[in-house]
């Protein structure tokens, strides 16, 4: 054990305990991660809904072996109340962590960084460490567990009687979810050791899981469920210490020779596939909550088999138990009625792919279509466009120079800083807040920070490596009017001035430009990536109404793929195109705006060389 990690502040917020969980179910999870990976490197603060909660009853009742202490939410850190809870701060109040995935991310690196030996805590992040990584807006899954499922609990348990007789549909998302094969980058190999099983007629072996059963004096035992052997032991191979190579032996000629298309396909063992992750410590105290509620109207299979499977995993009930849950066993689910299964044919299944992902035939067609109708791509005078920052008499940590950058892009990135600083430096005012979204490395924070002594600078990035290279640069500098928040964009809830973000990807520009217009906030961004640009919950394209009556989503989705054609490595005449693409695209987005009082311009960035992607927004609110 290190004893070198620093103290941080953990706030999770309060709002009530039902049965044996406090809510939101966001803090019940965190809370039980805590104790799951016998962390105790956090102060814990609950920030309670009603300030008249008592302290001895929430610290004797609901929280097990942790010390935790109340706070009001006038008595939080200042950058932690421009966030959603939960939240983990350190000691100098500058850097933030926001937001259910981020935080339990980091409780689970600190628990590992503070105790190497603790190896299976670190497993819980997945293959290539990416478990609930990407942001909800991007990631169907990820909104899924961290968003709606605890929200559909909730309001289940808080719906009246007679709206309890159905089941959420994020419930039969996820019955529906596991139901579905598991794809594993070594896919191929397993499946054919699969079939070899099949062929050899061999029957599931149920592995011995470990001390904590026999610690409790019960025999291991897994219920009868649909999972193959074979997944089962690749899956708790890693729990037993055990090689999943060893599992199967060597497939014999005729598998070998198989078709790809013939192979039997994977089953799920835990919810992101063969091994136990923190999808499976977000889902448990939820899906509890859920079955102890309705286990006399429920029968969902695959979901009460894998919340028995988990439950046999080491630590989970021993966890379970420091947080008071009482977890069920499949006898009591399977006593389910019959007429409580349902179909889930008829669920929309919004982790589905959009219907027109692909697309086929060039941009002409629904550009004319658009000339015909008035439309054509235009940009406004660049304000200022010989304004440039002395470089040369900027101290080194400034620069964007700084690392691994050449020279050329240096350059170019200086460029392009020029242009976003210049916009902000003429809508800034002493005292404003800026906050410099999608930050990466800090790159137009560090500069505005410095420039702008008398505004609060705040840099949000959902990359940790990211923002932990801003704050060393800000830390060289000595800035002291500077943020950093770890976090998706939806975490970000604080009042500001002025928002701006340079090559913000994909819907990442919509994202941006709705949180300032909420705000009703200046902003200065620089799209990218229009490829990437999809119908999201939040956002359906066209947006502004004059391209909706014109285009169709498809025609919409044409014109963000040719955007991208703009590297300089193409033909000019391409190159044209994708700059009209570009600004087509970026007009549907200014117009939507202005439909909702603001007043926008699109410019091109000088000199336009210094990117391929050099659109720029400057909006104002009227």
């Amino acid at each position: 054990m290190k004893d070198s990690v620093a103290e941080e502040y953990l706030y999770l917020g309060f709002s009530h305990q039902y049965r044996d969980s406090i809510f939101p179910l966001h803090t019940s999870i965190s809370l039980f991660l805590l104790s799951y990976c016998d962390c105790k490197l956090f102060k814990i603060f609950l920030v309670p809904t009603d300030e008249n909660v008592d302290d001895q009853f929430v610290t004797e009742n609901l929280i097990g072996d942790l010390e935790v202490h109340l706070i009001s939410r006038c008595q939080l850190p200042v950058i932690v109340r421009s966030c959603c809870l939960p939240a983990v701060v350190g000691k100098d109040g500058k850097f933030c962590r926001a937001g259910l995935s981020v935080v339990l991310r980091h409780i689970i690196q600190k628990t590992y960084e503070a105790d190497p030996s603790k190896k299976d805590v670190l497993e819980l992040l997945g293959f290539k460490k990416t478990c609930l990584k990407a942001c909800a807006e991007v990631s169907q899954w990820t909104r899924l567990c961290e968003i709606n499922i605890p929200l559909a609990v909730e309001g289940f348990l808080m719906a009246s009687p007679e709206h309890c007789q159905t089941i959420p549909p994020d419930i039969l998302q996820l019955e529906r979810k596991l139901g579905e094969p598991v794809r594993v980058h070594n896919d191929d190999k397993i499946r054919r050791q699969k079939l070899q099983q099949q062929k050899a007629g061999a029957k599931a072996a149920v592995p011995v899981l470990g001390k904590e059963a026999i610690e409790e004096g019960k025999p291991v035992e897994m219920p009868e469920q649909p999972h193959p052997s074979l997944e089962l032991s690749i899956a708790f191979s890693r729990l037993r210490v055990q090689e999943a190579s060893d599992v199967v032996n060597r497939e014999a000629p005729h598998i070998r020779r198989t078709k790809t298309a013939d192979l039997p396909l994977l089953d799920h063992v835990f919810a992101e596939g063969f091994y136990f992750t923190l999808a499976d410590i977000v889902l448990l105290p939820c899906i509890h909550q859920f079955l102890v509620s309705s286990k006399s109207l429920v029968n969902l299979p695959l979901i009460s088999s894998w919340y028995q499977r988990v439950q046999e995993v080491p630590g989970v009930k021993k966890a379970a138990g420091k947080c008071n849950m009482e977890l069920l066993q499949l006898p009591e689910l399977m006593s389910a009625p019959e007429e409580g299964l349902q179909d889930l044919s008829s669920v929309p299944d919004e982790l589905e792919e959009n219907e027109d992902s692909n697309f086929i035939g060039g941009p002409r067609p629904t550009m004319t279509k658009l000339m015909e109708n008035g439309i054509e791509a235009k940009f406004s005078p660049h304000p200022c466009p010989n304004w440039t920052l002395d470089w040369t008499s900027l101290p080194s940590a400034v620069s964007p120079g700084e690392g691994k950058m050449s020279r050329d892009r240096a350059l170019r990135k200086q460029q392009q800083l020029n242009n976003l600083v210049a916009a902000v430096t003429k809508l800034a005012k002493p005292g404003d807040v800026i906050v410099d979204f999608c930050s990466g490395g800090g790159h137009v924070g560090i500069v505005l920070a410095h420039m702008m002594p008398s505004c609060q600078v705040v840099l949000i990035e959902n990359k940790e490596l990211s923002l932990i290279r801003a704050k060393d640069r800000s830390d060289e500098l000595g800035l002291n009017n500077i943020w950093f928040i770890q976090a998706n964009l939806d975490y970000f809830n604080g009042t500001f001035n002025i928002g701006v973000a340079l090559h913000a990807c994909g819907v990442a520009t919509d994202m941006v430009i709705e949180h300032c217009i909420k705000a009703r906030a200046a902003f200065v961004i620089s799209p990218c990536c229009y490829g990437f640009i999809q119908n999201t919950v939040k956002f359906k394209y066209p947006q502004s109404h004059q391209f909706k009556d014109i285009l169709s989503y498809k025609e919409h989705m044409i014109l963000c793929r040719f955007a991208d054609q703009t590297a300089l490595q193409l033909p000019p005449e391409r190159r044209l195109i994708g700059k009209q693409c570009m600004g087509l695209v970026d007009l549907d987005r200014a117009w939507a705006a202005e439909e909702r009082n603001y007043a926008v311009q699109v410019i091109s960035m000088e000199p336009e060389s210094c990117s391929p992607k050099n659109n720029m927004f400057v909006g104002i609110p009227t």
